[in-house]
């Protein structure tokens, strides 16, 4: 008997663990774990009026805090009846563009890139790869210098309130944004180019993929969820095809699509929306020679980077508009259940929230792209370990394809150190 004991899985978004059992040659137990505390968010958001909320659930991440941001006003709009400005939409998308600018930025470059280059670390790595390290930066510094001129500030935007926003760029703010863009977008090509010429291993698996069927301007905010198995769900109906489910080993809860595997992210984005992406992003993806539809998780990473160049291009476009205060949509409490589904950098994020007549919140639910994917992480990694053990590879090479596997779905189980503690017992 042996065990795989991952005391904490390094450079991922969070704490998390992963236990394997092994017997002879035949895995026997596999569980990923989240060893999160519990955050009670949709409790703590019981009782608070409708305007305070997105304050606090906002808080839930710091990395997909404009996600948070976004999909809890839409929801309270969408309980309230509260239409909002085709401006307000445009600003929200640009907000999620730039937290999708940095945030894949900071996963490929300072969480995956180090296990392809041979390093533990990104800061292991500087010294040889100083041009790549520079690149992140600067891709990470747009990203977080557009939700600061937007949303008021780098993390838990401000400016964004239920019906609109209380600010919004003037042509100067504008001109700089569309300058940086156009900057950023052969540093976005030169990263997909790079992640295109790593070489990953053929490992390929039977499941769903999940992503928003994009809508007018708004691909990220707004829209039906669609399957590339043929489902398409409303918003509103989710709770009648996701299956959420406790285990007794894990904080995090695991989820099913209808009673199988699937997962969310870039390459469920990709694998749906392929047609939609932009020219040059389009380019580059024929020029890797991927068929679709990719069903190797390892190369979700390849379509984070493909997706940087897409939404570089993309937010350029949304910035040609004339940008004016229109004050907001008058708003007065109304009873009813409003859901926003908006695409986080991981993946579809659904806010659901019911408010009484006095504007108070009387119920939430807040499921997360992670907690989405976590059934399809563990039973992938249940995959390759038997794959890999029926191949006779070391414990050190299956510990590193596994962590490599696992960042690849890019999980945000909360805050991160950096490298695992491997125990390894033979019986």
């Amino acid at each position: 008997m042996a065990t795989i004991n991952l005391n904490h899985i390094c450079k991922v978004e969070g704490h998390g663990s992963l236990f394997v059992e092994i017997k002879g040659s035949k895995l026997t137990r596999c569980e990923l774990k989240v060893v999160e505390g519990a955050r009670f968010f949709e409790g703590l958001v019981k009782g608070k009026r409708y305007d305070d909320v997105q304050e606090i659930t906002s808080r839930i991440c710091g990395i997909c805090s404009c996600a948070h941001t976004v999909a809890c006003l839409q929801a309270i709009e969408n309980a309230m009846g509260i239409k909002v400005f085709e401006q307000t939409r445009r600003l929200r998308e640009l907000l999620s563009i730039a937290e999708r600018i940095r945030s894949h930025a900071t996963h490929l470059y300072f969480l995956s890139l180090p296990d392809y280059l041979g390093y533990e670390s990104a800061l292991a790595m500087a010294k040889k790869h100083k041009k790549e390290v520079l690149r992140a930066l600067s891709l990470m510094k747009l990203g977080n210098n557009m939700v600061q001129l937007i949303g008021g500030k780098e993390m838990h935007p401000f400016t964004s309130v239920v019906g609109g926003f209380t600010h919004v760029p003037d042509k100067k703010t504008v001109d700089y944004l569309k300058k940086e863009l156009r900057k950023a977008l052969p540093e976005a090509i030169i990263t997909a180019r790079l992640f295109m010429k790593l070489k990953q291993p053929v490992f390929n698996v039977e499941m769903d993929f999940a992503s928003l069927n994009p809508e007018k301007d708004a691909p990220l905010i707004s829209g039906d969820i669609i399957t590339l198995t043929g489902l398409k769900i409303k918003p509103d109906d989710y709770t009648n095809y996701i299956d959420e489910e406790v285990m007794p080993y894990s904080t995090g809860k695991f989820s099913k699509l209808k009673g199988k595997l699937f997962c969310v992210g870039a390459m469920a984005r990709i694998n749906n929306n392929y047609k939609n992406l932009s020219k040059n992003a389009k380019k580059l993806f024929e020029q890797a020679k991927l068929k679709l539809p990719l069903t190797n998780p390892f190369y979700n990473n390849f379509c984070q980077a493909v997706e940087l160049v897409h939404w570089i291009e993309k937010g350029y476009a949304l910035l040609n508009y004339d940008f004016k205060f229109e004050g907001l949509p008058k708003a007065h409490a109304k009873a009813g259940r409003g859901v926003s589904a908006v695409e986080a950098p991981r993946g579809i994020l659904f806010h659901d929230y019911t408010i009484n007549d006095k504007g108070f919140i009387e119920k939430c639910n807040i499921i997360t792209p992670t907690a989405q994917n976590l059934r399809a992480i563990e039973a992938n990694v249940k995959q390759l370990i038997e794959r890999m053990l029926r191949q006779k590879k070391s414990k050190d090479r299956i510990v590193l394809e596994v962590e490599k596997l696992i960042r690849a779905y890019d999980p945000c189980f909360s805050c991160s150190a950096h490298f695992l503690k491997v125990k390894w017992v033979k019986r």
